[in-house]
């Protein structure tokens, strides 16, 4: 079974995310009090746990959820496999995936301490379909 792992936000752009309680979603907006909320196709990101896992076997610093700015972290569920277009029932809150992966800056701290970086090829980007909360331990279900 699919789950949260870890919701996480970052109040200012280019600071790192930090594990919170929980994130609220709302319609063309993302997540409440995210700094990269706003009405895009990117509202959410998604790393699943694992991939973090194959970073964390490579890398000489500490990988807390967050660190690769994703705002929620999986467990159970192949998040890179999923095509564009795909809705997820996260909780009580439903997204849809927009995209698979994205460029990944010239700065990137993660890919300088270890050579490479699992956002670009590994993280997804939804936006909201239907408001709501989203804790660590919510279901996560591909819906058809």
């Amino acid at each position: 079974m699919a789950k949260v792992v870890s919701v996480n936000i970052s109040e200012k752009k280019g600071t790192l995310k930090k594990p919170v309680p929980e994130i609220e979603l709302k319609l063309r907006h993302g997540i409440v009090g995210d700094a990269h909320a706003g009405d895009w196709h990117r509202q959410i990101s998604l790393l699943a746990e694992e991939s973090v896992d194959t970073m964390r076997a490579l890398s000489p610093v500490p990988l807390d959820s967050g660190i690769f700015a994703e705002n929620i972290n999986t467990t159970g569920i192949d998040l890179k496999g999923l095509p564009v277009g795909t809705r997820l029932r996260i909780g009580e809150t439903e997204v849809e995936v927009t995209q698979i992966g994205k460029e990944c800056h010239n700065d990137c701290a993660i890919k300088k301490a270890v050579g490479k970086c699992v956002m670009p090829t590994e993280g997804i980007f939804a936006v909201v379909v239907k408001e709501g909360v989203v804790r660590p331990g919510d279901e996560i279900e591909v819906l058809k």
